[in-house]
């Protein structure tokens, strides 16, 4: 028998179709790089040793007319559709060729696009279609019909109930859906992850129910308003979908600790949990919570007024949460310091802490929360009304980190502990409303936060909101002022205070909330967004004409103090930024914020070891 004679080819020329190796041939998009594909020029000036090297195959002829791009793996076909944002671009790479259909199509229909009833109808004709192409289906992952509302029914979501591996669906605010509707697309789902079904008054336990039978692998669950939910279903939700890690039951009226406890106890992979104005929940379930949720990173208890300290002192003194960043304890009335003193042991690295309407809590529990340090970036205290300048001193002293911070109604404040805080070097909201003891040099202190000695502009200051109304002393100087050194300023509150409800300045304003009385329409006065833009521009045109005609820019009545001359101004148009600041900078002057080198080392630019 004769044997075969093995032929002789390049390691770059294609693998002939014939070939008996046990190897598999590679496919089309596992060709070497650019270089290995050409030959080098020593081997082109060599004759070719057999005639059958000459020969190319058919399939080596249709592998020579594919474009690079159709070689490419399927995963970075993927890849690169993934970059495309527009549904329009991926549906015409899906009537390219069948290869790009099978690697788009995942992406289009990942999210299908229901933001008009017309998009939501092609969606449904798509997915009943009997010989489509594709089963839509079975590749719909996403599902959000809240910008429907109340316009949604039980009717517009049956076409949708064949969609069994939808793992995100957010029904949120469609008011008329029922159990029947939600059940529908929850039946049979075992993908399902996250549940949103806020706002849907109607819902009773039995859609709940019908979770804990079918979505085992929930991870997220929001039934924010559904106030005929209780126990019954939580509890048997809480023992079947154990991956539970984000809870949100505000306003669930009758959810009590037997709920929440059974959560704590199942599912100890909790993360976040929202209990806002679940009346009926007290000590017990607080203690679960902070004992078995090792991971736990966000708790809100606004409006459990059944919380006392014994929530918290409960737990033992060992005991270490070290992932808790933020904690909401709005209008827990019936805390005190010895709480408070009890959280920061227990959670060091706290980053948000809201005791708002605890009203209990003194400059001790100040005095305790300065034990975060750097952590703390955002703390809300208004309405605390024991509170001192001196705990607010020590606060900024050791948590120079804060970025926002609420006082309103704080009334024992004075411009001594605002003029500290505007020595915050990241702070970019400040809510001081009805503390009625301050006065411009508080709101001077604030507009010069980014002012070095000698009035050298060191930084462009970070505030963004600032909340004023009722402070009944401002005026405009002061104001003016702010506008001037805050560039960032996106929003400024002063409804109430005398000096700005005036026309000429009200015109800036936004309308007020249609709910509000005649009384609050009269002294209502924010101004927001382009608000702010447009009082900056009037207050510098005023103190341009002020310069160059010699009037005042304030009313009658109110102290205009010594500019610093005209000197630098332009003949003609508005002054710029620097020539503002150097006019506010008088006013600054006026009131001795400058007066001595002590108060300039006060505000000092430190801000070693501040990210």
């Amino acid at each position: 028998m004769s044997r075969s004679r093995p032929s002789r080819r390049l390691a770059s020329d294609p693998v002939s179709e014939s070939s008996s190796s046990s190897s598999p041939e590679r496919t089309n998009y596992e060709d070497t790089d650019f270089f290995a594909l050409q030959q080098n020029d020593s081997q082109s000036s060599i004759g070719v040793s057999t005639f059958r090297e000459m020969m190319v195959s058919p399939a080596s002829e249709r592998e020579r007319h594919v474009s690079p791009v159709s070689r490419l793996p399927p995963e970075l076909l993927i890849a690169v559709f993934s970059k495309l944002s527009s549904t329009s671009d991926l549906k015409t790479c899906m009537l390219v060729c069948k290869a790009w259909a099978k690697n788009s199509v995942d992406l289009l229909w990942h999210r299908p696009l229901c933001n008009s009833w017309k998009n939501l109808l092609s969606v449904v004709h798509s997915i009943r279609k009997p010989d489509a192409y594709f089963a839509y289906y079975d590749l719909v992952k996403r599902l959000n019909l809240s910008t429907f509302g109340e316009d949604v029914s039980d009717g517009t979501i049956v076409p949708l109930a064949g969609c069994k591996r939808v793992e995100r669906l957010t029904l949120t605010n469609c008011t008329k859906l029922t159990d029947s509707g939600v059940m529908a697309l929850v039946q049979g789902n075992a993908n399902l992850l996250a549940l949103d079904i806020s706002g849907l008054e109607a819902i009773t336990d039995l859609t709940l129910l019908a979770v804990a039978d079918n979505c085992r692998r929930l991870q997220g669950l929001n039934v924010t308003g559904c106030k005929q939910i209780t126990d019954r279903s939580l509890i048997a939700t809480s023992q079947s979908c154990r991956s539970i890690k984000r809870l949100k039951l505000n306003d669930c009226s009758q959810v009590t600790d037997e709920a929440v406890v059974a959560f704590a106890e199942n599912c100890r992979q909790m993360l976040e949990i929202d209990l806002h104005n679940c009346g009926l929940v007290g000590d017990v379930s607080v203690t679960a919570l902070l004992l078995q949720g090792s991971q736990l990173r966000e708790l809100r208890l606004a409006q459990c007024s059944l919380i006392h300290d014994d929530a918290f002192q409960a737990l033992p003194d060992k005991r270490r949460l070290e992932s808790l960043r933020i904690l909401d304890l709005t209008a827990c009335e019936n805390l005190t310091d010895k709480a408070v003193e009890r959280i920061i042991g227990s959670a060091p690295r706290l980053r948000n802490l809201v005791l708002a309407k605890c009203k209990k809590i003194t400059d001790r529990a100040v005095l305790a929360i300065t034990r975060l340090g750097k952590n703390l970036h955002y703390v809300h205290l208004g309405h605390c009304a024991h509170i001192t300048d001196a705990a607010v001193t020590e606060l900024v002293k050791t948590c120079n980190r804060i970025r926002y911070i609420d006082l309103a109604c704080c009334h024992r404040l004075t411009d001594a502990s605002i003029s500290q805080l505007a020595t915050l070097p990241k702070l970019r909201r400040i809510g001081l409303v009805k503390c009625q003891a301050i006065t411009d040099r508080s709101i001077l202190a604030l507009a010069q936060a980014r002012m070095g000695p000698n009035r050298a502009h060191v930084a462009t200051s970070s505030l963004e909101r600032v909340h004023l109304s009722y402070c009944v002393h401002l005026t405009l100087q002061g104001i003016h002022a702010l506008l001037t050194h805050c560039p960032r300023l996106t929003h400024l509150s002063l409804t109430g205070v005398h000096a700005f409800l005036r026309e000429e300045l009200t015109d800036f304003c936004r309308e007020a909330p249609p709910e509000f009385t005649e009384h609050q329409r009269d002294v209502f006065c924010v101004f927001s967004g382009p608000g702010v833009v447009a009082l900056r521009e009037h207050f510098n045109r005023k103190a341009y004409l002020h310069d160059i005609e010699g009037f005042s820019m304030y009313a009658d009545g109110e102290v205009e103090a010594d500019g610093e001359g005209d000197d630098g101004l332009q003949e003609q148009g508005t002054p710029t930024v620097t020539e503002a600041e150097q006019q506010v900078a008088g006013l600054m002057g006026a009131t001795g914020i400058h007066g001595s080198d002590d108060m300039d080392e006060e505000f000092g630019e430190d801000t070693s070891g501040v990210d």
